[in-house]
């Protein structure tokens, strides 16, 4: 008597066998899925099959796990278990109709639990890393656009899962488990994430290891910043090193060509009271910078860094009032100048006036641009605020900026930053224009920078003043 034949099912005029019990059968189902109108015409009990599969493989994994002398059998159960991801994945990609159904058959669990077995496998076998990174990839396809899954990807993967996973040798599954850490979060998740912080950290780890990842930035960009509590909570408990990455991520932000939406301004003022109150408490560790020795202090690193993210922040309209009343910041980057500048004086210093570049490349140092930068932070403090334009006056600012023009190849556009600081200190403000002339009666205004500035000085009976010129640049 002739065997039983298998009932075929059919997929958009493509005929399958009902049966699906070898290797080249789930490879033909993978392809199939690959087609938007099959994976939409597709029956629930393919997926009972696949995951049938997948349970069945996973209990040879188990035993290897418990007995490392049955690990030489895993070659074939790995590769079955590759192809239900892979199959699974793919039936998954825009069609929230099968990721309700796989997810109602518990295939999440399952999945999950088999990554934690991967895990404990202590083989180093290019089959098992190409089952663990196919099986992350159907957990992120799964949680794609549909919360429930999503749910349900973070009640089985939260936090284990991320905790073994962003910190893996493997570039791929730390991209993978960054891919489903992005499309499971919100606002609530963020929350849980403040109690395990070392989630985040690794976040910010994998980005340092794998720049050129965009899921780690994106998880970082897209969710940590947008919550002040936790990147308050990150900070305090980052190495400096990880605290520097953090910064160079919100410059870029800041600096972006898309400007802060709406919603994020209040976000960023959160932001920038914890960066100015860092800077305001902590930029004295600089100086620790006086000698070409201490140049990889990662602390006064993270000074510089907050230097920078300070400039950036002063050039956006909604973040420049607030920085520009921030109790001490303006008074700390004027008394950090002079400490500088003196410690320039010392030709062994890091801060020293360079005539020349070092063939050792030496003008790529930490200090490279600090003292331009300070004098930028001065500038924009000082655009269209009276009480910042005295108060740099009154602290002797002024002849401490107009002193920082000699040609110095650590600060790239100092000069151009010594102008543009020096306009804002004197539009509209008498007073400070009045001293800037008599330190040029003086000699200690250079009359060339004025020109630069767009300034001259005009002697008036007994009176100096300063006015435009006309070619002003």
């Amino acid at each position: 008597m002739a065997a039983p034949r298998h009932l075929p099912i059919r997929l958009s005029g493509v005929i399958m066998p009902v049966s699906i019990q070898d290797l080249d059968a789930l490879r033909a189902l993978t392809a199939l899925f690959k087609e938007q109108r099959n994976r939409e015409t597709a029956p629930r009990t393919i997926f009972q099959r696949v995951l049938d599969i997948l349970k069945k493989s996973s209990q040879v994994v188990e035993l290897a796990c418990r007995d490392p002398t049955q690990v030489g059998q895993l070659a074939s159960s790995l590769q079955l278990i590759t192809e239900c991801f892979r199959c699974l994945r793919n039936a998954c990609i825009e069609c929230s109709m099968n990721q309700n159904s796989i997810r109602n058959l518990n295939t999440i669990g399952v999945a999950v639990d088999l990554i934690f077995l991967f895990r404990e496998l202590r083989v180093e076998q290019e089959s098992l890393l190409t089952a663990f990174r196919c099986g992350l990839q159907f957990l992120g396809n799964i949680a794609a656009r549909n919360g429930e899954s999503q749910s349900v990807v973070w009640l089985h993967a939260f936090p284990e899962l991320f905790l073994s996973c962003l910190n893996h040798p493997d570039k791929k599954i730390v991209a993978y488990s960054s891919m489903i850490l992005f499309t499971s979060l919100n606002a609530s998740r963020i929350k849980e994430l403040e109690e395990n912080l070392n989630i985040a950290i690794n976040v910010i780890e994998a980005h340092q290891k794998h720049p050129e990842s965009e899921w780690p930035f994106l998880v970082i960009t897209d969710h940590f910043l947008k919550s002040p509590e936790l990147v308050q909570a990150m900070y305090a408990k980052m190495s400096n090193q990880e605290r520097v990455t953090l910064l160079d991520i919100m410059i870029a932000r800041v600096m972006a060509d898309e400007p802060l939406a709406s919603e994020e301004v209040p976000v960023f003022l959160s932001h920038a009271q914890l960066l100015a109150s860092t800077f305001v408490d902590q930029c004295k560790i600089v100086l620790e910078l006086t000698s070409e020795q201490h140049a990889e202090d990662e602390e006064a690193l993270v000074i510089i860094r907050l230097l920078d993210v300070l400039c950036e922040m002063t050039v956006n309209s909604d973040l420049l009032g607030y920085l520009q009343v921030y109790p001490g910041l303006l008074e700390r980057v004027v008394d950090l100048l002079r400490l500088i500048h003196v410690a320039g004086m010392d030709s062994t210093s890091i801060f020293s006036t360079c005539g020349y570049i070092k063939a050792e490349g030496n003008v790529s140092s930490m200090a490279e641009g600090f003292k331009s930068h300070l004098i930028r932070l001065i500038g924009n403090m000082c655009y269209k605020s009276k009480d910042n334009q005295d108060k740099v006056r009154e602290m002797d600012g002024m002849p401490l900026i107009l002193d920082s023009c000699s040609p110095d190849n650590r600060n790239p556009f100092l000069t151009q930053w010594v102008v543009y600081a020096i306009r804002n200190l004197t539009e509209d403000n008498c007073h400070n224009q009045d001293l800037i002339a008599k330190l040029e009666e003086q000699g200690l205004a250079d009359t060339s920078l004025l020109k630069k500035m767009g300034f001259e000085v005009e002697k008036r009976g007994d009176k100096l003043i300063l006015k435009s010129t006309s070619n002003t640049p």
